[in-house]
């Protein structure tokens, strides 16, 4: 076997011979003998095989491509470098924007120093302001080109202005493009009437006036103030409009005890007389064993230009965020009542602390479950109130 195997041209010495026969075959298959002519032809009708073409040239090329060493592929014109530099900033005001965004009216805090969005970072000067680049998916009519002066004004106003948007860590592209339609041709200004304004302005007085009666007549009881975060009323007042537009019959809303009072009064109209009596102990209370005035709940019929819409505010306890499930669970059952597969005539709308909705497991718990046959709503409008505090049981 051994004698054998030394002598048989499949010896893996004889590899070399072998190949170079098959070389030449397949480059002149006359030119080798009529035995290995057969033997290499029937290589070519193997099923699935291509026919082959010669080993040599493409051995020698990756020969020669080794001796060069590492390829480089041709840089971009300068003109392409500055492009891309521009999709890269407007990128980065989309990512970071909102780090240079004037929340603080009392400005106590200095702006932080980001190098993405500085245009210097991206090699361009005072010089290169007048020069027109294409904006790529940040709109600009009418033919999405605009000055670099022009594009860096934008994406300023839109995302450094007096409204933060944080959106960009989602994974669908197509939430995000949602959200920048919506945001970025508006350049910072939302279109609101002098009318909106003044409701606005009336909105918020009227909180902040009734947080100051209550300091000023009931010094020392606990009330759990919405002082800081009267926009809150204002927000409220405009979502119960908005919504009613789209068709919202009832708004159910779950909430902790800050603002709890604020809202009762200017959102859901109770009347103040009410709960001044609760502070002063003259309300009769029909629970047997009684209950303090920020864990009562409320309902009514709120007036707006598109009609009614019955508000809820859900009864709650003092383990503060374990009532939002209750609320949504209220809002499920109020849809099958009423026929409302889309989720648009009841809404589920929940305030939260800001440390509250990140801290208290039961909001993550509950999110799992939004999606899910049997407990989707269509949709829970979370609005998160920074009370500075940061504190959550």
């Amino acid at each position: 076997m051994m004698q054998m195997l030394s002598h048989s041209y499949l010896f893996g010495g004889n590899a070399p011979f072998v190949e170079e026969l098959y070389e030449s075959y397949l480059a002149n298959p006359g030119s080798v003998p009529d035995a290995w002519r057969s033997y290499f032809e029937s290589l070519q009708h193997l099923p699935g095989a291509a026919a082959d073409v010669a080993h040599a040239p493409v051995v020698a090329s990756f020969a020669e491509l080794a001796k060069r060493g590492p390829t480089r592929s041709a840089g971009p014109a300068a003109d392409d470098k500055r492009q891309v530099g521009v999709l890269q900033m407007i990128n980065a005001y989309r990512f970071l924007g909102n780090r240079w965004a004037q929340l603080d009216p009392l400005k106590r805090a200095e702006r932080p120093d980001i190098s993405e969005l500085e245009p210097s970072h991206y090699g361009f000067t005072e010089a290169d302001l007048g020069d027109v680049f294409s904006t790529g998916s940040f709109r600009f009519p009418p033919d999405d080109r605009a000055s670099l002066r022009e594009i860096l004004e934008a994406v300023r106003q839109v995302y450094c202005g007096s409204v933060g948007a944080e959106y960009m860590y989602m994974t669908d592209i197509a939430h995000k493009r949602w959200i920048q339609a919506r945001l970025e041709p508006m350049r910072g200004n939302y279109g609101y009437s002098v009318e909106d304004r003044k409701r606005f302005l009336e909105r918020v007085t009227a909180a902040e006036t009734m947080e100051r009666y209550l300091h000023t007549k009931y010094v020392g009881q606990k009330r759990f103030s919405l002082e800081g975060g009267e926009s809150t009323i204002v927000a409220m007042d405009e979502l119960v409009r908005v919504a009613a537009t789209q068709g919202a019959q009832e708004i159910v809303i779950g909430m902790a005890h800050r603002g709890r009072l604020n809202v009762l009064v200017n959102t859901l109209g109770k009347a103040p007389s009410m709960l001044f009596s609760e502070f002063e102990g003259k309300a009769a209370s029909d629970l047997s064993a009684g209950d303090v005035k920020y864990h009562m709940g409320f309902s009514s019929d709120v007036n707006t230009p598109s009609g009614p819409v019955h508000l809820t505010l859900a009864f709650n306890p003092s383990h503060l965020e374990i009532v939002n499930p209750v609320v949504v669970g209220s809002v499920y059952a109020r849809q099958r009542r009423r026929g409302d597969k889309s989720g648009t005539q009841v809404i589920p709308v929940i305030l939260h602390g800001d440390a509250a909705v990140a801290g208290q497991g039961v909001n993550q718990e509950m999110l799992n479950f939004s999606q899910t046959r049997g407990y989707g709503v269509g949709g829970t409008v979370h609005i998160i109130v920074n009370n500075q505090i940061g504190f959550t049981t």
